[in-house]
């Protein structure tokens, strides 16, 4: 059976930096610091994390309105709206409705009762979903249509494109369709969040009026493909071919006839669920946390509905017989025009239309490890910096199957995710364990809605005799670390994989990661001790080069805060970079508070949700919070702490936002870029380049709005993911000096930053 690890896994180590504070103070001194921090106990001081979720998810709507992506890109954009949306409210929002049915009357640092929140979610979340559908309606579907993407009205179908739907309708649809009679003798039935579904209305002609439901299957295609129109005999087509879909949904609604013979068809009116998606895990019912996840998995299922999205004009009756059944109050149902579930247009992106999206981007392959050459002895000559998708990810993959095949490796360790589908580094680790490796995986059950491939990855694994672990039930893990053990001629030596994403090839194409491969001795004990806790049970690990949560890298991270904060009142200098995708947790907010009041300069590069809010008089003015969202969805988490400046400058790596469930709750760490022409790399290349965007960059203002940024009159907008893809990749001269810039260049915003809210 798999082993469940379940000890303590880090404690600080023995380091003047680390002695903060057990109770997230800077100075060793909890009744001084609280006393301290009622200055930042004001909620106008903190950013709601809902709002500022929805806030992120409107600037990817903006990418999907932005002209300067390609059509069908436009198209994937719009459909991650609706997706994030889901999940919001599947998750979020769900959460939100169990605290006030919990009647929880805490309130988080921005002072909202739970109650409250919601309040000012909803009209937010309509809002952002009216918007898409209005835009999708009004911009995009007439620019497919020019562009020779048909979404046409089942009424609007010529009699050849009818009598082809028709054909499809009864051949691969109809027999997948089980409509579903509501009545005395049959109960409503239920209802699968996510699902899009037809509510029938219809009237016997011996009884009353009925109704059923029909839900359309995910296993068939929202989009049904049918001949486009002919353009005449002698008509030349210079332009690419067209293709012509009809929605399966009105597809459906014209036969149900069909479907209810003999009845007379009054109505048919689409809707969608989102259900309560959270898993709960008691502790002391996990003792097989394989089979509590797939228990879970199945009262996903039936979890309490959180939304309700009709289609205008459908009855009141209809209305209301759904809210009963469905146990709903009134205010939880959306009211939209069609079409429901935007997030479908995602499956117009697979058609071959190449014209119709950004240029492919080609990823670099390191020169170290071209060829064929030896990954191991690439390793061995220095550490190797990856950017992904810049650089390769079969990088990865290939030191992987390398470390499988090599007859002198012992031992493959590895924390697993997300992989997706079809992973050639599973395959891998299969095949090392088949050639007689030892081979350990920490599979993380827990990773939400990927819960289902995990387990399946994780019976694989057990079946071939992977020593296949699962984290803690209140712990998931949430580091990205591999480790191959390999015997040389001076003796064993410990391979590193370090991350900031997921092993997971398919998302590695379109997420912004980076990850460091290395033979150093320290990190190499480190990542050993960090495997023999997950696996086994350990107490007061210490970890010389690693920052471990829970533990450790919260105080790492506060203490190296306080020492800007100390050089700056010594020097008047003082420095901070943060790239990462949420910041929420009060104490590293009421750190930085302190840092910018201490004078030191501070850029947050902050993808999503950030709580803090800058531009503050007196707190914040100091720091300057920008989000990043283009092409590539911006991933990587890294930490520069100028500590002085020269080589004293320290950049840390790893999976770890500043949000208490990474820093308090989840198995992470955070990895110091020690190499000193990877460090200045970082330093002078990277970070200087994200401060310089000017095309996928939006600066939080002091009134939470965010608003574009522009490049100075008469310069053309800096796009940091295209100049990456072009030369961003390639390191530096080590001969070359050396300037960080002690701030972003110029810029300029749609408006003035605004007064902050009383």
């Amino acid at each position: 059976m798999p082993h469940k690890a379940s000890a303590k896994l880090a404690t600080a180590p023995d380091d003047p930096e680390h002695v903060v504070a057990t109770d997230h103070g800077l100075n060793g001194n909890g009744h001084a610091h609280k006393a301290k921090d009622r200055q930042f106990a004001r909620p106008e001081l903190y950013i709601n994390r809902e709002v500022a979720t929805v806030a992120f998810i409107r600037r990817v709507l903006e990418e999907a309105e932005s002209p300067r992506h390609a059509l069908l890109d436009r198209v994937r954009f719009l459909s991650f709206v609706g997706s994030q949306v889901d999940e919001f409210l599947m998750v979020r929002m769900a959460g939100l409705y169990d605290l006030v049915a919990a009647q929880v009357k805490e309130t988080g640092p921005d002072g909202l009762l739970p109650g409250q929140q919601i309040e000012v979610l909803r009209p937010l979340l309509l809002d952002l979903i009216q918007e898409q559908r209005r835009y999708f309606e009004n911009e995009l579907q007439p620019r497919l249509d020019e562009a020779g993407i048909h979404l046409l009205n089942y009424s609007d179908l010529t009699r050849t494109q009818r009598e082809a739907a028709d054909l499809y309708f009864r051949s691969d649809i109809m027999p997948v369709l089980t409509p579903l009679g509501v009545d005395p003798a049959h109960p409503f039935p239920h209802i699968s969040s996510r699902s899009l579904n037809l509510a029938v209305t219809m009237r016997d002609p011996v009884e009353a009026a009925l109704f059923a439901r029909i839900k359309l299957p995910a296993t068939i295609r929202r989009f049904v493909p049918v001949p486009p129109k002919s353009r005449g005999r002698n008509h030349v087509d210079t332009q690419p071919p067209s293709s012509s879909f009809v929605w399966l949904e009105q597809l459906v609604a014209a036969h149900l006839d069909l479907l209810f013979p003999g009845m007379e068809v009054t109505g048919a009116y689409p809707f969608r669920v989102l259900r309560d998606a959270d898993i709960e895990i008691q502790s002391d019912e996990a003792g097989d946390l394989l089979e509590s996840i797939e228990k879970g998995l199945r009262q996903r299922r039936f979890g309490s509905v959180v939304n309700l999205t009709i289609q205008t004009g459908t009855p009141k009756r209809v209305r209301e017989l759904l809210r009963a059944n469905l146990e709903m109050q009134p205010e939880d149902i959306w009211e939209v025009d069609a079409p429901l579930g935007l997030s479908d247009v995602a499956e117009l992106t697979d058609l071959d239309r190449p014209d119709l999206k950004d240029p492919p981007l080609i990823p670099h392959l390191l020169p170290e490890l071209r060829r064929g050459q030896d990954p191991f002895a690439a390793i061995r000559r220095g550490d190797l910096l990856l950017h992904h998708p810049y650089d390769a990810f079969s990088t990865v993959t290939d030191f992987i199957q390398a470390a499988a095949y090599d007859s002198q490796v012992l031992a493959i360790k590895q924390t697993l995710y997300r992989v997706g589908q079809n992973s050639q580094i599973v395959q891998a680790l299969l095949e090392a364990n088949n050639l007689g490796k030892q081979v350990a995986v920490l599979v993380e059950l827990k990773a939400r809605f990927d819960e289902e491939n995990n387990i399946e990855w994780a019976r694989m694994l057990e079946r071939a005799g992977v020593h296949v672990v699962y984290s803690q039930v209140d712990l998931k893990t949430h580091a990205k670390v591999a480790l191959v053990v390999r015997r040389e001629t001076s003796g064993l030596r410990r391979y590193v994989h370090l991350g900031t994403g997921n092993y997971n090839a398919s998302t590695a194409r379109v997420y912004e990661d980076f990850a460091l491969l290395t033979c150093r001795r320290d990190i190499g004990e480190d990542v050993t001790n960090l495997f023999n806790a997950l696996t086994g049970y350990a107490r007061g690990v210490t970890y010389h080069k690693l920052l471990v949560a829970p533990g450790a890298l919260r105080a790492g991270l506060l203490a190296r805060v306080q020492r800007e904060i100390t050089r700056a009142k010594e020097t008047g200098a003082g420095r901070l970079i943060f790239k990462i995708n949420s910041l929420v947790d009060p104490a590293m907010i009421q750190a930085l508070y302190r840092a910018s009041q201490a004078g030191v300069e501070i850029d947050l590069l902050v993808r999503g949700m950030c709580s803090l809010r800058p531009g503050i008089p007196g707190v914040s003015e100091h720091i300057r919070v920008v989000s990043l969202v283009g092409r590539n969805l911006e991933h990587s988490r890294i930490y520069y702490f100028a500590n002085g400046g020269g080589d004293q400058e320290e950049v840390l790596m790893g999976s770890a936002d500043l949000m208490q469930r990474n820093l308090d709750h989840r198995i992470e760490l955070l990895f110091p870029i020690e190499d000193v022409t990877l460090r200045n790399h970082i330093v002078h290349n990277v970070l200087p380049a994200y401060l310089r965007d000017t095309a996928n960059a939006r600066i939080l203002l002091p009134d939470d709005t965010y608003q574009r940024l522009h490049p100075p009159r008469g310069e053309r907008p800096f796009d940091v993911q295209q100049w990456f893809a072009r030369e961003g990749a390639q390191l530096p001269d080590p001969q070359a000096p050396f300037v960080l810039q002690s701030s972003a260049p110029p810029v300029t915003v749609d408006v003035a930053p605004a007064s902050v809210p009383s």
